[in-house]
């Protein structure tokens, strides 16, 4: 058995309480995590991340909302609801690019973070991993050009993205 499979055999053996708590930080939802946590045991990552997906996808907008209300603000590191785990993930997540940050790009940032959310009511959410603060920036710019419906599918979809990177980070898979 490798490493991968006996991380997620221990944690298709917690109580479902513990297995809950233990995958919060992938996601920030609540009900996502309880309702994943309902459906072990797995018995590889490929149907727990199906799975993931599927969960994700079902549930209403105020749990998308938790989930969203776990992340900092792209360029900052403080989050409205989130665990310590999830704010980990997060900074890694962004750090590529805000470590090439200047000072205009910062700006650039926080203005653009408050008109998203002037209009849309929530953080602007993307998949920062391996994107660069232009890149970030050209796709915040883009975005908000999206309906208020569009917009909420795509922070799902990116929410989405960014549940399945920290899965396979939960299970040891560097890919």
């Amino acid at each position: 058995m490798t490493a991968l499979n006996q991380a997620l055999a221990r944690w298709n053996a917690l109580s479902a309480n513990e297995a809950k708590q233990e995958i919060l930080p992938c996601c920030g939802s609540q009900a996502w995590a309880e309702k994943l946590a309902a459906q072990r045991p797995f018995s590889s990552p490929e149907p727990l991340f199906a799975a993931s997906d599927a969960v994700w996808l079902a549930l209403p907008e105020t749990d998308w909302q938790q989930a969203f209300d776990s992340h900092p603000r792209i360029g900052q590191r403080h989050a409205q609801a989130a665990t310590s785990q999830s704010l980990n993930w997060s900074s890694g997540e962004q750090s590529a690019a805000m470590a090439s940050q200047d000072a205009d790009a910062k700006t650039a940032l926080a203005d653009g973070n408050r008109a998203y959310e002037a209009k849309f009511g929530r953080i602007f959410l993307i998949s920062a991993s391996g994107k660069s603060t232009q890149e970030i920036l050209g796709i915040l710019r883009e975005r908000m050009g999206n309906t208020a419906d569009q917009e909420l599918h795509e922070a799902v979809e990116q929410q989405r993205q960014i549940t399945q990177l920290r899965l396979r980070r939960w299970l040891g898979i560097t890919e």
